[in-house]
């Protein structure tokens, strides 16, 4: 295989959707990924990564309190930023996560 094709969306549109399984998904994205490196596929395992982390995070602080108010708000916007990550993954395209994706490529460059 040539280098651009190694790097087209349709090669590592497998792993990108996989590693949107949660963290689960991530760690088999992540070693399905690392023999041959698929830039496509790197976008959305730093965007899965940054997105589980950042439910751990959340579900990890809003669980101190008692208040379902809070509790659905959190589910809500990382569901929303969950299924733009997978939406984009699924079509093609590498756009970040509004918000946190950003971040997340910054973060997690070394993966």
């Amino acid at each position: 295989m040539t280098e651009a094709q190694d790097n087209s969306p349709d090669s590592g549109k497998s792993i990108a959707i996989i590693s949107y399984i949660l963290i689960v998904g991530v760690l088999i994205a992540m070693s399905m990924n690392s023999e041959n490196k698929n830039r496509f596929a790197s976008f959305h395992i730093r965007q899965a990564l940054g997105l589980s982390l950042t439910f751990i995070a959340l579900g990890s602080l809003v669980g101190y309190f008692n208040n379902i108010m809070i509790t659905v708000s959190m589910w809500v916007f990382v569901s929303i930023l969950w299924s733009y990550g997978i939406i984009t993954a699924i079509r093609g395209e590498m756009i970040p996560v509004p918000l946190l994706g950003e971040w997340f490529q910054k973060w997690f460059k070394a993966l």
